[in-house]
C-alpha cells in the first residue's frame, strides 16, 4: 500500500493507542458463520453508506484528502462527521447511488483495480436521505445493501506480502466451504500507524454470492 502511514495517521491518531485499543465506532454486521482457528467470518452488512472518490490519477493520498475534507465539513451544511472503523480499501462494490454522507471506518481501497476507489463508511445512524451532500464533484455518496462477505483477520501491516498470504488462505477457505466469491479482495484496517504491528487488526474481505 502506497503511503499507508500518511493515510491512516490523520484519521486514527485521536482514536487509537499503540496497543490497539480504539474508541472508534465499527460498522455493524450480522455473523453468519465463523472459523475461529483461521480467524475467518462470514458476515452480512445490512446497509453501508459510503462516501467515495476515485484513486486514479493522483492516487490514494489525494483520494484520502478529498474524503477527509468531506467529513471535516466540506459538504452542504458544513457538517463535521465522526469516524467509524474499519477503513476499507476496495475496487468496485455494487451500490445504489444516493445522497452524500459522513464517515465510518473502514475505508475501502484496491490500488490494482482499473477503476479503483477509496470509500469511507459512514456512521450507522446515517442514511442516504440524511447524509450531507458533498460540495466536491469528485466525491459521491452511495449505499450498499445486504453486503455478504467472507473476512479473514490478521495482525501486522497491510504489506503486499501479508495481504497476499491471507487472501490466498481466504480464497481456499471459501472454495472448501462451498461459497462462491463474486468480488476482488477488499482490505480493511482498524488501527492507526502508531499501533504496534503485532497489536493491529487488519482484514481482507471478499464478497460472496
Amino acid at each position: 500500500m502506497k503511503s499507508i502511514l500518511s493515510i491512516f495517521a490523520s484519521i486514527f491518531v485521536a482514536g487509537c493507542s499503540v496497543v490497539g485499543q480504539s474508541d472508534v465506532e465499527t460498522a455493524p454486521y450480522t455473523l453468519l458463520k465463523s472459523d475461529d482457528l483461521q480467524k475467518i467470518e462470514v458476515r452480512n452488512y445490512a446497509s453501508l453508506v459510503l462516501v467515495s472518490t476515485s484513486m486514479s490519477g493522483d492516487g490514494a493520498n489525494s483520494a484520502f484528502r478529498k474524503l477527509f475534507n468531506y467529513i471535516g465539513g466540506e459538504n452542504e451544511g458544513a457538517t463535521e462527521i465522526t469516524m467509524t472503523a474499519p477503513v476499507m480499501m476496495n475496487p468496485n462494490i455494487t451500490a445504489t447511488k444516493g445522497a452524500e454522507i459522513s464517515m465510518t471506518t473502514p475505508v475501502f481501497m484496491n490500488e490494482s483495480a482499473d477503476n479503483s476507489k477509496m470509500s469511507f463508511v459512514m456512521p450507522k445512524d446515517f442514511t442516504l436521505l440524511t447524509t450531507p451532500k458533498p460540495t466536491n464533484p469528485d466525491v459521491e455518496v452511495s449505499e450498499v445493501i445486504d453486503y455478504k462477505v467472507a473476512a479473514i483477520q490478521f495482525s501486522g501491516t497491510l504489506s503486499d506480502n501479508n495481504v497476499e498470504k491471507h487472501t490466498k488462505i481466504l480464497k481456499n477457505w471459501i472454495n472448501e466451504n462451498g461459497f462462491i466469491a463474486i468480488s476482488e479482495p477488499v482490505n480493511a484496517a482498524y488501527n492507526g500507524p502508531f499501533t504496534l504491528p503485532m497489536m493491529r487488526t487488519n482484514e481482507v474481505l471478499i464478497e460472496l454470492q
